[in-house]
């Protein structure tokens, strides 16, 4: 049900709630005041025929004669007079009949019309004779005005109502036009278009929603824009280590074993020709392929462990952590590192330790290249309760140069940790300061 449907509906539920309400004052109204103006004119016609009748002295009118008279004028068009005799007879006064209008219709008639019974009244003329005055109300006239009255009212309701209706479908037409600009934006903004930008509404609420699209827009570009070079910068990245394991796969693995390939086949000839001194040969070359063998399994050591962590998997999250530390302590002697860690963690998921593993190899590397720092602690701690839910909280901290808060570079190893630490659902937050340091706090949600 459109906006427009359900608007135009609740007006004219309204205006027919009006229309019942008012209709039932109109029609209340109308029967009291048919039944006051019937009462008035009998009273106001009782009055002045008595006072008609005592006032006359000199040779006056027969009451034949001006009651007619009276009965004809406009404010008695609605009684029916008659004078009853001493004698019984009844001479009837009918009113005088004005243009007739149209009547009007007998249900109206019968929700005004009140019960009007005969009035009579007795009266003594100047001659001491005595009359019954009997007076019969027909409020036809004073309904008729009523029903012309209340057809008024109705009308002036039903143009109201037509006016109502007209004002709101204009309003709704320029309102319902905005909207679908706004839907046809969405509608573009959906497909990842997010350099659609809507135009200024003269409507103060349409032009909020509208500047508060253009700003999530300008987030969603932004974020876009941002994901895109990290894609770019981690496909470069893996270009980069492909290039430098083939690399080394050619200088060490293919050289070393060449080397070997060379010295088995001397010391297979040498073994063949009996020469003096064979057996010193041979064990000169068994040390040398030996050798050669301990290289290559610290180079594959070496190599397995930059592209994954054997010892993740086979001693859990805190010996890696104490591994890794060991290496970086080893490269940079001027920097103390220290790791509080619970042994609990060793018995998170995989994907979550793996994460974390990245996570601070990657601030170890910032605090090296970037901190100028002499101390720096890596704090791991499982918080909350198993029925309310835990985290896993990990804080980096460090003493060295720091920076001002909204001047934090935002560049690919934060977006990383930022994009890793939101795969997980968790909240990252960093705290710094000129001169302060920083510190890096992430908030995992473990289920």
């Amino acid at each position: 049900m459109s906006l427009r449907y359900q608007i135009n509906l609740r007006i004219f539920i309204s205006s027919l709630c009006i229309l019942l309400l008012g209709g039932s004052i109109a029609v209340w109204q109308a029967r009291k005041s048919v039944d006051k103006e019937v009462d008035s004119s009998i009273n106001l016609a009782v009055q002045l025929i008595t006072f008609g009748f005592s006032q006359a002295t000199h040779a006056p009118q027969t009451e034949t004669d001006w009651l007619p008279q009276f009965n004809a004028l406009k404010e008695t068009r609605h009684l029916s007079i008659q004078l009853k005799q001493p004698s019984g007879e009844v001479a009837t006064f009918s009113p005088q009949q004005t243009h007739q209008r149209e009547k009007p219709p007998q249900w109206f008639i019968n929700l005004v019309k009140g019960r009007h019974p005969k009035a009579e009244h007795p009266i003594t003329t100047q001659g001491g004779k005595r009359l019954t005055l009997i007076i019969q109300a027909n409020p036809l006239d004073e309904i008729t005005e009523a029903w012309e009255e209340s057809l008024d009212f109705f009308g002036t309701l039903l143009l109201l109502t037509l006016f109502t209706f007209l004002a709101v479908n204009l309003a709704f037409n320029k309102a319902l036009k905005s909207i679908a600009i706004i839907v046809n934006a969405l509608k573009i903004i959906e497909t990842g278009q997010y350099r659609q930008k809507l135009p200024d509404f003269s409507i103060l609420e349409y032009d909020s929603i509208a500047k508060a699209i253009n700003h999530m827009t300008t987030q969603l570009n932004a974020s876009q824009q941002e994901n895109r070079a990290l894609t770019q910068h981690s496909l470069a990245i893996q270009e980069d280590e492909r290039q430098r394991l083939s690399q080394e796969l050619h200088d060490e693995l293919g050289q070393s074993l060449t080397a070997i390939k060379v010295m088995a086949v001397t010391a297979g000839r040498s073994s063949q020709a009996g020469a003096v001194g064979t057996r010193a040969d041979i064990k000169q070359t068994t040390d040398a392929i030996i050798s050669v063998c301990d290289h290559l399994m610290d180079v594959v050591r070496s190599m397995m462990h930059q592209l994954h962590p054997l010892v993740l998997a086979e001693l859990g999250l805190k010996a890696t952590m104490e591994d890794l530390l060991h290496h970086w302590a080893i490269r940079n002697p001027a920097l103390e590192l220290t790791l509080d860690c619970p042994d609990e963690v060793d018995a998170l998921e995989q994907k979550i330790t793996i994460q974390v593993f990245r996570i601070v190899q990657e601030c170890l590397t910032n605090i090296v290249r970037h901190a100028q720092a002499k101390q720096a602690t890596i704090k791991l701690e499982i918080v909350g309760h198993s029925i309310m839910g835990r985290t896993l909280r990990l804080q980096i901290t460090d003493d060295g140069l720091g920076c001002a808060a909204d001047k934090i570079k935002t560049g690919f190893g934060l977006l990383g940790m930022r994009e890793r630490i939101n795969s997980m659902d968790g909240e990252l937050t960093i705290q710094t300061g000129p001169q302060q340091g920083m510190s890096i706090i992430a908030n995992i949600p473990l289920k």
